[in-house]
């Protein structure tokens, strides 16, 4: 179905893509980041986004975020397109409208795990929903933990502070950027099994990038790029058939 230009999306839809490009340089020296993405993501979600290195898959999940802009095309987060949006609007968007999960946890090393959770409201001078925050701290199973500082917690559960930060303000989307990346392989799988419980169980829109195949098991969709363009996706992925996707999608050596 085609809209206008400026049509506000569908409710269902947490964002939207719109014939987005990225480009870096000019001329000869120019580098094409994106090439022309449309992408929906849906609302209630998880989907994952991966692609070999240079991909796009991270300047795509930072347009998204409001973290970067595109050279043309749209990108809206529900009935907001990013690109009428003032400076004052943007933060207010980031703020109040999404998440991120930083591979590196990015958690305040003076505050403790509940005063780390807390901290966008506080920044923004509002009291947390004290019933939703009790809800998304039995989610990550972190009560006991609340009053350590992030030296005193392992990775895994550095990671769940992160997340729990990123839900409690009950964004419309949230984004986690390769969020297992520094854990093993035990604490990875219950952070991942975390984010897809709340996007399950609560109806959160989560939206990851992953290079990992067990990672990307555990999203509803699997979007694929390369040269920053979508070359494929995959509804209800397990190991093996995003592993058989992207093969398919890797040039043959020699």
């Amino acid at each position: 179905m085609t809209t206008g230009a400026h049509a506000a999306p569908p409710t269902q839809v947490a964002a939207r893509v719109r014939d987005l490009t990225k480009t870096y340089g000019k001329g000869d020296a120019m580098v094409r980041a994106l090439d022309g993405v449309t992408l929906d993501l849906v609302a209630g979600e998880f989907t994952a986004i991966m692609g070999p290195s240079g991909s796009g898959k991270s300047t795509l999940m930072h347009c998204c975020a409001a973290l970067d802009t595109g050279t043309s095309g749209e990108v809206w987060i529900g009935d907001q397109e990013l690109g009428g949006l003032k400076d004052k609007e943007l933060t207010r968007l980031r703020r109040d409208e999404i998440g991120f999960v930083f591979q590196s946890f990015n958690l305040v090393p003076t505050l403790s795990a509940e005063e780390n959770i807390v901290l966008p409201q506080s920044i923004a001078r509002r009291k947390p929903d004290r019933e939703w925050f009790d809800t998304v701290i039995e989610t990550v199973g972190i009560r006991e933990r609340l009053g350590h500082r992030p030296n005193q917690l392992s990775g895994g559960q550095q990671q769940r502070v992160a997340v729990a930060r990123a839900l409690v303000g009950r964004p419309t989307i949230v984004f986690a950027d390769e969020p297992t990346g520094n854990l093993d392989s035990t604490s990875g799988a219950e952070v991942l099994d975390l984010l897809r419980r709340s996007a399950r169980d609560h109806g959160q829109t989560i939206v990851m990038v992953t290079h990992d195949p067990v990672a990307a098991s555990y999203t509803d969709r699997v979007v694929l790029l390369a040269d920053g363009r979508i070359v494929d996706e995959l509804r209800d992925p397990d190991r093996d058939s995003v592993l058989e996707m992207t093969k398919k999608h890797t040039p043959a050596a020699g």
